[in-house]
């Protein structure tokens, strides 16, 4: 076990060495990157929102515009103001009528 000893103490003290390296910063945790702050599944995501928020109004506009009697059914045709004229309604009159005889007349 002679052969083992040595390494064995050398690698500790390499050991030992690398850890007076190390301090209590560099075991702390790291700081989030700072690169893009916008990735590209957060912007087809607001996207999509968008897009479907411009459909939903759209729906509800095509909607609302197509149920309103107004549009639906078309104006009437103009007409003329010229005035008509009036016809009298005739006055039931006062002298008999002849009566047909209920005897037909012969030849």
């Amino acid at each position: 076990m002679s052969d083992q000893a040595p390494v064995e103490d050398r690698l500790r003290a390499a050991l030992e060495a690398r850890a007076r390296l190390i301090s209590a910063h560099d075991l702390s945790p790291a700081r989030p990157p700072a690169g893009r702050t916008w990735g590209t599944r957060r912007v087809r995501r607001v996207l999509s929102v968008a897009v479907a928020a411009a459909a939903a109004a759209a729906v509800v506009v095509l909607l609302l515009t197509s149920n309103t009697p107004d549009h639906s059914r078309p104006a009437p045709p103009a007409r003329h103001s010229s005035p008509t004229p009036t016809v009298p309604h005739p006055q039931p009159s006062t002298t008999p009528h002849p009566v047909p005889s209920a005897v037909p007349s012969g030849p």
